[in-house]
């Protein structure tokens, strides 16, 4: 027998309980129930095996679901390709094959409920991650996996099957953000990125933090948003990924120094973000009002910015050196091309994980790390292993690429606690394309001040036209929704990515045509053109 219990989701999209070891004094003598059963233990491994098989065809069959998805996107990739269609990009079509199989999930499939399913009814005013259940003098472990549709026990069976189809957080994280990340720092071009490195330091850092701001105030139109939620919600939202805008640079051969202002903005615009979000997760004014405003807090969260930051920073330079330097000394590695594939390849994500586990930011290191395997460790590798390391990473990024931004659309139907108010909304669009403005726009004045070529009006309309929202944006949004305020902020933000995406990157093309942006530059030139 099994037992269906509604309490507060355990790990729900981010959602973390009470820890079972602060439970423990009232777990034992509350939570244990006693049910009647068969006595029968041979029948009750029986039953549960059949469960366990059950269960892994369920996710079999969920995982095609998703290959299936990135199949189809493939395919139609080379289908636009083909035909030279360029007003949608295979992100928003990604994104499309993912709403539609979420309308199928959510509407189309209803899984009967199961007769074996008995209700218990138990008291408790907390969240315990797990029951200890007595059948017939046998105890049994139970593990949380959910909240049930309250009132509706004939949903039980429908909010698990979407649940099977809910990634945990951590996933992103730890699994498909790394090789994204490292493939932005590997695939560097790094002379037109220094020699624009002023310029985009400046909208990656002081941008971020101006975008930022100005989207703390739509926090106010939420309702039951604390101070900090504002400034946690301005955080993610200024996370920029024009990965649609980039390509379509890349197959048009665009400007050189528009396509290294946008990529090396974006690239750093995301570790400032991610850095940002976990320094404002530290502040803590004192007093009774923990969610108000306080200079010294702020400057504790500044510190903390910096810190982790800059070590983040020395990790990823560190672990990059560490690899170059082993592929120099130990030459007789180079005919190896597999090991030294193998080896350049876990040494470049373990350093996403070693940052992540001394507490500072994966997202930052391993972009660094990239850049810096990219500069010394490439030129050691030998000739297969830079080859394959390069088609490794290619294809990781592609994939796990498509994979969230189908995801995204799947979420929009999946996820169970979607808060969607009106005025936040509208609010919070405002806000992205106000901030955009006056980061691009100012900055650049100040920035045509100092520099030779100038970043023309032209360049500065393109910038503000593909300031997308992606893969970043949705990572640190999804990573925790517990409350109220996390909660509309997650939906709010998959609705400006999918706007920006869709409007944003499918226009693209007739921008740069209208903004008269010169195509077809040859990338090694050594000048480019700016109007």
């Amino acid at each position: 027998s099994s037992a269906t219990m509604g309490f507060t989701p355990r790990r729900y999209l981010g959602v973390k309980p009470p820890s079972p070891t602060l439970l423990l004094p009232f777990l034992l003598p509350v939570l244990l129930v006693g049910g009647q059963g068969d006595g029968n233990a041979a029948m009750d491994n029986v039953v549960t095996e059949r469960m366990a098989e059950e269960s892994h065809r369920q996710d079999s069959a969920y995982l095609l679901i998703f290959i299936m998805l990135l199949t189809l996107t493939i395919l139609t990739i080379w289908l636009f390709k083909h035909r030279r269609f360029r007003f949608l990009h295979e992100t928003g079509l990604a994104m499309i094959y993912g709403l539609l199989v979420g309308v199928i999930l959510r509407f189309g499939i209803h899984v009967p409920q199961s007769t074996s399913d008995v209700v218990l009814e138990c008291a408790v005013n907390a969240s315990p991650a797990t029951l200890l259940v007595n059948v017939s003098g046998r105890f049994y472990e139970y593990t949380l996996k959910g909240e049930v549709s309250r009132g509706k026990d004939h949903q039980v069976q429908d909010d698990e099957m979407l649940r099977k189809v809910t990634f945990d957080p951590e996933v992103f994280f730890n699994i498909l953000l790394p090789p994204i990340i490292f493939h932005a720092g590997y695939s560097l071009k790094r002379r037109h990125f220094f020699r624009n490195i002023g310029s985009i330091l400046t909208y990656a850092f002081m941008g971020t933090v101006i975008s930022s701001n100005l989207l703390v105030v739509v926090g106010q139109l939420g309702g039951d948003f604390f101070f900090t939620d504002c400034l946690f919600f301005g955080a993610i939202v200024s996370a920029t990924d024009p990965v649609t805008v980039l390509a379509i640079f890349n197959e048009l051969k665009v400007d050189v120094d528009l396509y290294a202002l946008l990529f090396g903005e974006s690239v750093l615009n995301d570790a400032v973000a991610i850095v940002l979000s976990s320094s404002i997760v530290a502040y803590q004014p004192t007093g009774d009002n923990s969610h108000s405003f306080e200079a010294m807090a702020v400057l504790k969260s500044f510190g903390i910015f910096l810190g982790v930051f800059s070590g983040s920073f020395a990790l990823g330079m560190a672990t990059g050196v560490m690899t170059a330097l082993i592929s120099f000394y130990f030459t007789k590695l180079r005919d190896f091309p597999l090991l030294e594939t193998g080896l350049f390849f876990l040494m470049s994500w373990s350093t996403f994980l070693l940052a992540e586990a001394c507490g500072m930011t994966g997202v930052v290191a391993v972009l660094f790390c990239g850049m810096t395997q990219a500069h010394y460790t490439y030129n050691n590798l030998s000739r297969d292993s830079q080859d394959r390391t390069k088609q490794l990473f290619e294809l990781l990024n592609f994939l796990a690429e498509n994979f969230i931004f189908s995801y995204m659309g799947l979420t929009l139907f999946s996820f169970q606690s979607h808060v969607f108010n009106p005025m936040f909304i509208i609010g919070a669009f405002l806000a992205v394309f106000l901030g955009r403005a006056a980061n691009i726009y100012p900055l650049s004045f100040l920035l045509n001040l100092g520099r030779r070529n100038k970043i023309g009006m032209n360049f500065q309309h393109v910038m503000m036209f593909a300031g997308l929202r992606g893969a970043m944006t949705f990572a640190l949004s999804i990573r925790d929704t517990a409350t109220y305020a996390r909660q509309m902020m997650f939906s709010t933000t998959l609705l400006i990515v999918f706007f920006t995406v869709w409007i944003c990157g499918g226009g693209t093309t007739p921008m740069l045509s209208f903004m008269s942006i010169p195509v077809g530059v040859d990338s090694d030139q050594e000048h480019s053109v700016s109007n």
